[in-house]
């Protein structure tokens, strides 16, 4: 634990120098600031009931389905880059330490983003007699921590597997864009093939149940299999270079 702690303090103070970073941070907040306002406005004008975690949380998703890789893309692959890797794989850090250690810096930098939109559900709260449903917004806020922690731990793997950024950053583009658009076209199907396939939806575990106030455990271990399976694969993929 030590040394994923180590190496988690070392790539989470990473985020608060990096201009990217702080562009993240930015574009998150301005973008997610001016659908809420924009929505806000349209509920009050009709007397409808503010939905929060379908005004800020479901963009969320979008956008972090795009950036997050801007987030990972350096991780592993700037190591490998400046042949920092090497010199780490001579310390006494086991290869799964180091990715965990990654993985929790970047999920901790999106529980910072996260936990900024909370003041949007604060403000919608105030202006709502008598108030909003706080069942719903912490269903969608636990999904939406749970996707995003898959989201990372793909974007680590991905990061192993190169020494340029760009390609780290579109290869986990392309894998999550499989993983969001598999079932589609499986829709209106049946069948076990159909069902097994719709699973593999990483959007659909979020906005067919967590985002409308059910936490199911299918769900949870969909998420958890992803990010386990995936740091799995990111760890093999460093031992692999240690035995080169």
């Amino acid at each position: 634990m030590r040394n994923i702690w180590t190496i988690f303090k070392r790539e989470f103070s990473y985020y608060f120098v990096s201009p990217v970073s702080y562009a993240v941070l930015f574009m998150f907040l301005i973008v997610l600031g001016l659908i809420f306002i924009y929505d806000l406005l349209g509920a009050a004008n009709s007397g409808q009931a503010p939905v929060v975690e379908q005004w800020i949380l479901g963009p969320f998703v979008t956008l972090a389905l795009f950036l997050t890789a801007f987030i990972t893309m350096r991780l592993v692959a700037e190591e490998n880059r400046t042949g920092t890797m090497e010199l780490m794989m001579t310390a006494p850090v086991r290869e799964w330490e180091l990715i965990v250690g990654k993985w929790v810096a970047a999920l901790g930098f999106y529980l910072v983003i996260i936990g900024a939109t909370l003041i949007y559900a604060l403000i919608a709260n105030a202006y709502t007699v008598p108030g909003i449903d706080l069942n719903t917004l912490f269903s969608a806020y636990l999904g939406l921590i749970c996707l995003v922690g898959a989201l990372l731990a793909i974007g680590v793997f991905t990061s192993t597997l190169f020494s340029n950024q760009i390609a780290a950053a579109f290869s986990q583009l392309a894998i999550l864009l499989g993983l969001w658009l598999v079932g589609l076209p499986f829709q209106s199907q049946t069948g076990a093939v159909a069902d097994i396939v719709r699973y593999l939806d990483i959007s659909a575990h979020y906005y067919d149940n967590f985002a409308q106030g059910a936490i199911a455990l299918t769900d949870v271990a969909y998420y958890v299999s992803l990010i386990v399976f995936f740091l799995f694969a990111a760890s093999r993929v460093i031992e692999s270079r240690r035995w080169r």
